[in-house]
Formats: C-alpha cells, sequence, structure tokens
C-alpha cells in the first residue's frame, strides 16, 4: 500500500514562510547587536565618568605643580635680594629709598615681566596694610589673608576663582613676621628710614608686630589650558574606545553571518525542500566540527534516514 503526502505549494504560503524565516534570522542578528551595544554603553558610562575624573584631577594637579614652581621661583628670587642686593644697596638708603632692596619688590617685579608675554600667570604679595599701595590687598585676596590669621598653622591655601581670562587656580602662603630685622621699616615712621617714609608717607605700612601674618603670596595659574586639554584626551579616548567597539562589532557581525546565519539559511532552506517533498535536495556542506557542521550533518543524515522510511512505505 502506498502513501501519498501532501504539501504545500501555495506560492503565498511559501513565500510568507521564507519571508517569516529571514526575519526570524535578521532579528537574531538584530538582538545580538542591541545586546553588544547596551554591554557597550553600560561599560561605557561607568569608564567615561572614571576617565573623565582622573584626567580633570590631572590637569589640577598639572596646575598646582606650575603654581609651587611659581612660589618657588619668587621664594629663590626674595633670597637673592636678601643675600645679594640689599647689601649692596643699604648704604644709600638714607639718602634715597630703593625699592630693589625689598624682597617683595623684586620678586613682584620678576613676575611682571613674565606677565607682558603670559599676563594669565600673577604673582602678587597681597598685604592688608602695605608701603606700596600696589600689594594692597582686594577683597578675595583679604579673605585670604584673614583665613591665614585665623589659624596661624594654616601654612598654605589653594582655592580657585573665575577671572577675565577663565577659571584660574591660586596658590598662597602666608607672610609672617619672623625675622624682626623686617619690623625696622615698619613699626612707627619715626624709626623707619625717612627716604621711606618721604617715598609712601607716613600712613602706609606700619604698626607691624612680631609673629603677625600681615600679608600672603598668592600664585594665580589659569587652568583653561590644562583642562581644555584634559577635555581633549577625554574626548579622544571616548572616540577611540567607540571605533574599537565598531570595528569589533563589525567583526563579529561578519563572522556571525558566515559562521552562523548562512549555514543556518542553507540548512533551513533544505528543511523547507524536504518538507515540501524534494528528497533529492543535495546535503548541506559545512566544514569544520563546531556546532552548526556538528548540526548540518544531523541534517543530512535525518534527510536520508526519512528518504529510506519513505521508500520504504512506499515499497510497502
Amino acid at each position: 500500500m502506498g502513501l501519498r503526502f501532501v504539501y504545500p505549494t501555495g506560492k503565498g504560503e511559501t513565500s510568507g514562510w521564507r519571508d517569516a524565516r529571514v526575519g526570524g534570522l535578521m532579528s537574531l542578528l538584530t538582538k545580538f547587536n542591541l545586546a553588544l551595544v547596551l554591554v557597550f554603553s553600560l561599560a561605557l558610562v561607568p569608564v567615561g565618568c572614571i576617565s573623565h575624573a582622573l584626567l580633570q584631577r590631572s590637569a589640577r594637579t598639572q596646575v598646582i605643580q606650575n603654581a609651587r614652581i611659581m612660589m618657588e621661583t619668587a621664594m629663590a628670587v626674595r633670597g637673592y635680594t636678601i643675600k645679594q642686593v640689599k647689601p649692596l644697596l643699604d648704604s644709600r638708603l638714607a639718602q634715597q629709598f630703593l625699592p630693589q632692596t625689598v624682597p617683595a619688590y623684586s620678586a613682584t617685579e620678576i613676575f611682571n615681566y613674565l606677565r607682558q608675554s603670559h599676563p594669565e600667570y600673577e604673582y602678587k604679595e597681597a598685604t592688608l596694610n602695605p608701603s606700596n599701595p600696589r600689594d594692597r590687598t582686594v577683597d578675595w585676596e583679604a579673605d585670604v589673608v584673614n583665613e591665614f590669621r585665623r589659624d596661624p598653622k594654616e601654612s598654605e591655601m589653594i582655592g580657585e576663582r573665575e577671572t577675565t581670562e577663565g577659571r584660574s587656580l591660586f596658590l598662597s602662603h602666608p607672610i609672617q613676621i619672623k625675622d624682626p630685622k623686617c619690623l625696622a621699616c615698619h613699626l612707627t615712621p619715626e624709626q623707619a628710614p625717612a627716604s621711606l617714609v618721604k617715598q609712601y608717607g607716613p600712613s602706609n605700612g606700619f604698626g607691624w608686630k612680631q609673629d603677625e601674618i600681615v600679608g600672603a603670596q598668592i600664585v594665580s595659574v589659569p587652568m583653561s589650558i590644562p583642562i581644555e586639554m584634559a577635555n581633549s584626551a577625554f574626548r579622544t579616548l571616548i572616540f577611540a574606545l567607540s571605533g574599537v567597539f565598531g570595528f569589533t562589532l563589525l567583526v563579529l557581525n561578519l563572522l556571525l553571518r558566515f559562521a552562523v546565519i548562512a549555514p543556518l539559511t542553507r540548512l533551513a532552506g533544505m528543511a523547507e525542500q524536504v518538507s515540501r517533498g524534494n528528497m533529492e535536495v543535495p546535503d548541506v556542506a559545512i566544514k569544520g566540527k563546531d556546532e552548526v557542521a556538528l548540526l548540518a550533518g544531523s541534517f543530512n543524515r535525518m534527510r536520508i534516514s526519512l528518504q529510506k522510511a519513505l521508500a520504504m512505505l512506499d515499497e510497502a
């Protein structure tokens, strides 16, 4: 007795099945890509935050280092003035006051020359009651000095402020009267050199006391350039990571398409032909020993077994 099989041959049904099959395979690739994009996005957020914070911290550290170098330079100029310049000019102090003998004046003048080419850098020995009016504190500088006066043990203060040139970091050290010789010009107008009083008047820079904090050395360094360099490095890092991810995603897509999706499509085509009664469809040959190759071998053997089983039924 022979058995007769009826297979769907309608064009619409076959086309619909094929569209569903292709749509299913495409959705597999789409899900794979979406999963990778989601994982990359989730990983990029903490990596980006940490990298941005580290780069900003590194930029700020660089600015502080530059400020400390400037402060050390100012201290070196002060030391040079005290040890080498002042002894040479002290003899003339009775006839004429020479501000070049004052360490603060020398350090400020050196940095004024620097500011001719780099106006964003600034050094000032801001004093509450100075002899030279240009050293008098402005509002924010007075706050720094008063902070040192409130806590004499504090030896350094670092802060940030907005300027006309952009954001600036300042580093300051207190100016404390530790050497009694410094009081020679700042106790009273009567005790001070006449040439100094003639130069600056009797109302400025007097009444200082031993161990008193009278001002602060303040170095201001721009943050705009290091911060922009940090932001540029951050953008480069993000673009590089995105580029590596895009290339990796492309390679994985090609690998998935040729190693998985294309063989599965061929196997699905063979299964469709078999389901329609075409037992002469050739085997799907897939090289290798991976799971897809094993699945293809199983399909091929199943087709042969099904072909033999149908032949035996037809003979019966």
